[in-house]
């Protein structure tokens, strides 16, 4: 299936065709099943206010589910598909990181980790990684609920760039 679609060729696929590209963008079945129900929609906008929609109510497995999609801030995006590409051009800033930060992301990620018991997620597109690490930083010091709440908004801002990129 082609990486970008059409708005009517999108709304035209069947319900698991349909469900299955929008995996692509976000692996949380939930949210490509709830968005792909919504069909058809009118335009773009459309989509992207139905998926911002989806997930202010997705749960902490659906969002677990969507992290498993995405690879640490700063490592090796090693595996192939369309998901792995998406991001690499999203964290592409990375290779102008100094070794400095580079080992401050490692070894943020690994606490991180150890804190939250999941990837840390943030929107890299637009972001130095100084700013990123900045951010992972301040977020070490959330309680949970904030940190899902936190997760939750990176996801869903992701996600509405990736589909403003594929629609």
């Amino acid at each position: 299936m082609s990486e970008s679609l059409e708005l009517g060729a999108f709304n035209a696929l069947p319900a698991a065709e349909a469900s299955a590209w929008l995996e692509h963008l976000c692996s949380s079945p939930r949210w490509a099943a709830e968005v792909a129900a919504g069909r058809p929609y009118a335009d773009r906008a459309a989509v992207l206010e139905a998926s911002d929609a989806v997930f202010a109510g997705l749960g902490p497995a659906d969002l677990d589910a969507a992290l498993a999609g995405h690879p640490r801030i700063g490592a090796t995006v090693s595996a192939q598909g369309h998901s792995a590409d998406l991001s690499r051009a999203e964290q592409s800033s990375m290779g102008s990181a100094d070794d400095q930060v580079k080992a401050a992301l490692r070894e943020g990620n690994i606490a991180y980790e150890r804190r939250f018991d999941r990837v840390f997620l943030i929107r890299a597109a637009g972001r130095s990684p100084h700013e990123m690490l900045a951010e992972l930083q301040r977020r070490l010091d959330n309680d949970d609920d904030t940190e899902i709440a936190e997760v939750r908004e990176q996801l869903r801002q992701i996600t509405r760039l990736r589909l403003q990129g594929a629609l």
